[in-house]
């Protein structure tokens, strides 16, 4: 259980700010931390440029610069950028760049000719225009975190998880990683509710087209329900195809949990319409309109997460537990 202890931020060394893409969440980690969110004027220039300015002085204090990179990704990433740009030439002691989502994650190795790794390029702007640290939840790729030359803390969301399907009745049920490279991270969240795990055997084809082959590992006959875990989704392309070869499997209810929802080309809709899915349940790294979700979805707010991490780091504690690799 992250608790809040008695050491507590000084509000006059600090300043939090946010960019256009999360205030709600960066709004989130304030109230945690009991400190004010500052202002952030952002708006465009008849030419299409971003005007961005912080709205209180921050010469001498540690900043904290709150952005999610989901869509639009790229006016997202320059307005924050822009921030830590501002914050440097502003004569501020620390930068932290908080990003909930770190989407280029996906871009992690140079698997075709004369393509750009892009979370490395990424990871290199960020420690250019200023940034002294970085923070973020759960990585696509997990040798993204070595891309970084300054600090850089990954954290978890699985405690949140972990505390909202406790209290359920889980006999019967199997957890499912859609593809083996995240069975690691469906193992620790299966291992801590003491259920079994098994992973898809995937191949992704194309951006929006994969093929799921089979299950490596334990076998899903017998067991009743599945919570297919995943670190996002996007298009929501690998979560169907695996819904339908476990129901195909004797499945009968789907609940789906995933760290960053991003939910693209109406990848919601979609995985809502499936029978066999009765829950889709993720964090709130991405911002999704009230307009946009559905009676299925159930969003887990991680601001409490990312205070108690952005705490213990100024109090000069270990962030173990809220450690993307941690044992809680």
């Amino acid at each position: 259980m992250i608790t809040l202890t008695e050491a507590l931020i000084e509000p006059s060394e600090i300043r939090f700010f946010s960019g256009s893409s999360h205030p709600q969440l960066a709004a989130g980690i304030t109230r945690y931390l009991r400190v004010p969110l500052d202002d952030t004027v952002i708006r465009r220039f008849s030419n299409d440029n971003l005007y961005v300015q912080l709205g209180a002085s921050v010469r001498g204090r540690r900043v904290y610069l709150v952005q999610s990179l989901f869509p639009p990704v790229n006016d997202h990433l320059v307005e924050l950028l822009m921030m830590i740009d501002i914050a440097r030439s502003a004569a501020a002691k620390e930068i932290h760049a908080v990003v909930p989502y770190f989407s280029f994650a996906r871009s992690d190795k140079k698997d075709a000719p004369r393509i750009s790794i892009t979370a490395k390029l990424v990871a290199n702007l960020l420690e250019t225009a200023g940034a002294t640290h970085f923070m973020t939840m759960m990585l696509h790729s997990p040798q993204v975190h070595g891309f970084f030359g300054i600090p850089a803390d990954p954290l978890t969301a699985r405690p949140v998880f972990e505390n909202y399907f406790r209290p359920r009745d889980l006999s019967g049920t199997i957890v499912v990683a859609p593809d083996v490279s995240h069975a690691k991270s469906a193992g620790r969240f299966a291992r801590n509710l003491d259920l079994p795990v098994a992973a898809g055997n995937k191949e992704r084809l194309s951006d929006t087209s994969v093929k799921i082959t089979g299950l490596v590992g334990r076998q899903v006959q017998g067991f009743k329900k599945a919570i297919i875990y995943d670190d996002e989704i996007a298009t929501g392309t690998s979560v169907i195809e695996m819904s339908h070869l476990l129901a195909h499997n004797g499945i009968e209810e789907i609940a789906v949990v995933c760290t960053h929802g991003v939910f693209v080309r109406n990848a919601l809709e979609r995985l809502s319409k499936t029978g066999e899915i009765t829950e889709i349940v993720t964090s709130d790294t991405v911002h999704i309109p009230v307009d946009r979700r559905t009676s299925k979805l159930k969003v887990l707010s991680v601001a409490h997460i990312f205070g108690e991490a952005i705490r213990r780091n100024y109090c000069r504690e270990s962030i173990d537990g809220l450690f993307v690799y941690g044992e809680e």
